[in-house]
């Protein structure tokens, strides 16, 4: 008795764009099953479109697995460099009878189109060729290989989502295998590609599913293994309609510049038509320990920016000082003009973490608050800072200055000398501490104010203060 395979799963991009949402979903399925099952994810480049792809996107996608912590296995492969073999294939099937060489011209088929349309039946190619003799064409015609599909019964993809699909062959034409040119088709090279690869299991959006059953029909012209199909519902809007940029369907990089986390982004794709229970905080740990395919909806899943700010609000609180400082820094590194920390203000920003991060929702929230952590000198003040530094605060801050400046450098003493100022004049702590915190930071909200005295130190913020004080 053979043991059965391990699983082998590929995602295969086109690089026309970006890297979107749907395609990251998808590529995380594959790439979770593969790691649960101890298989292999493998990357192919459908890369056949040469006028629409391009090197930026194929880096655009590399780019966007790579953030987001999905690491495939072996070189990627590129669907165009395989042209011959996908060539061969189409030879062969023409050699066993599976398929003929059609030499309709492109007026003939227009001509069959327009009949179509005008008689309200679907348009499809009629398989004028499919029983003729190729000597009945001109010398030196041009021709296409078409397959010889069957034409009645029905083929059925067996779906572990959809469950079984039916689809009525003399509702399916004779697809074009090979163009005049001697181009394979996109049809054609996705079968023989997953054959040569080994794939197992096709995990990919329900748009392939028509696909299917035109794959499904050469996979059984060579009598190929079929592989496990599973068609995962698209994902929509929060309004329920196709997701499209309004709603955030935008690159995967994109979302790495305005502040998330790749943990925070695979759990939130996980639950994005897959569910554990009502389990809703899955670390990528436990996401391969638990990932099936079975689990996956049926339904159309919706996309929520709310429920990924806050799931990545989560992510950054359990995230590590010296990780988030690492993030924080490279973010900034990507802005124009770049903003480089010196080892001071990492400094600054380690020792502030533990409360910068109990505020922010995304990196980006938390670099801004942080920034004057990072940036010396006195601060421009916000509209709020402007409004908290009148000229009664102004003179606050010029007569606690003195008592600031002869007291031990420390959250706890900077603490105990503003009480022990306000209480001497009858002033609410807020009196002084409002005042304090806008000539610091130029806000009116920031993380612990005599925490931040002491995390800048000194120096800096009393000539912080000084500017202010008058």
């Amino acid at each position: 008795m053979t043991e059965n395979p391990k699983p082998v799963l590929r995602f295969a991009p086109s690089p026309t764009g970006y890297l979107h949402i749907g395609g990251a979903r998808t590529a995380l399925f594959n790439w979770l099953y593969a790691r649960h099952t101890g298989g292999k994810f493998l990357l192919r480049i459908e890369d056949t479109d040469r006028q629409r792809s391009t090197p930026e996107a194929i880096a655009a996608i590399l780019n966007g697995l790579v953030w987001l912590g999905l690491d495939w296995d072996g070189e990627p492969t590129y669907q165009f460099a395989r042209a011959p073999r996908h060539r061969q294939i189409a030879e062969q099937l023409l050699a066993d009878g599976r398929a003929y060489r059609c030499f309709a011209t492109p007026q003939e088929l227009e001509e069959m189109r327009a009949r179509q349309r005008a008689e309200g039946r679907p348009i499809r190619y009629d398989g004028r060729w499919r029983d003729r003799d190729p000597k009945e064409a001109p010398a030196g015609a041009p021709f296409v290989i078409r397959l010889k599909a069957p034409q009645a019964g029905e083929t059925v993809v067996h779906d572990l989502v959809q469950g079984d699909v039916r689809f009525a062959n003399d509702q399916l034409d004779d697809m074009i295998l090979l163009r005049s040119d001697g181009t394979p088709t996109y049809m054609l090279a996705v079968v023989v590609d997953d054959h040569d690869m080994g794939v197992t299991h096709v995990i990919r959006g329900d748009d392939h599913l028509n696909n299917a059953a035109r794959q499904l029909q050469i996979i059984e012209a060579m009598g190929w293994p079929v592989p496990v199909y599973g068609h995962v519902p698209l994902i929509h809007g929060p309004d329920g309609a196709k997701l499209s940029k309004r709603h955030g369907a935008l690159a995967v990089e994109a979302y790495r510049d305005m502040g998330y986390l790749p943990e925070a982004m695979r759990n939130y794709l996980l639950r994005l038509g897959w569910s554990h229970g009502n389990d809703e905080i899955i670390p990528t740990r436990q996401a391969i320990a638990w990932f099936n395919l079975e689990n996956i909806g049926r339904s159309p899943s919706r996309f929520d920016m709310k429920k990924l700010d806050n799931l990545n609000g989560h992510y950054i609180r359990q995230s590590d000082d010296a990780a988030l400082v690492r993030e924080v820094e490279q973010l900034l590194a990507r802005r124009s003009p770049p903003v480089t920390l010196t080892a001071a203000a990492r400094s600054r920003l380690r020792a502030a973490m533990p409360s910068l991060k109990e505020r922010a929702k995304t990196l980006v929230e938390l670099a801004d608050g942080a920034e004057f952590l990072y940036a010396d000198g006195p601060r421009r003040l916000d509209a709020a800072a402007e409004k908290l530094l009148d000229g009664n605060a102004r003179g606050t801050l010029k007569n606690l200055l003195p008592e600031m400046e002869k007291t031990d450098w420390s959250g706890p003493a900077l603490e105990a000398a503003a009480r022990a100022f306000a209480e001497a004049r009858g002033l609410k702590l807020g009196q002084v501490a409002q005042p304090v915190r806008a000539a610091l930071t130029g806000r009116a909200i920031s993380p612990p104010i005599f925490e931040m005295l002491a995390v800048l130190g000194r120096e800096e913020s009393l000539a912080r203060l000084r500017a202010y004080a008058n």
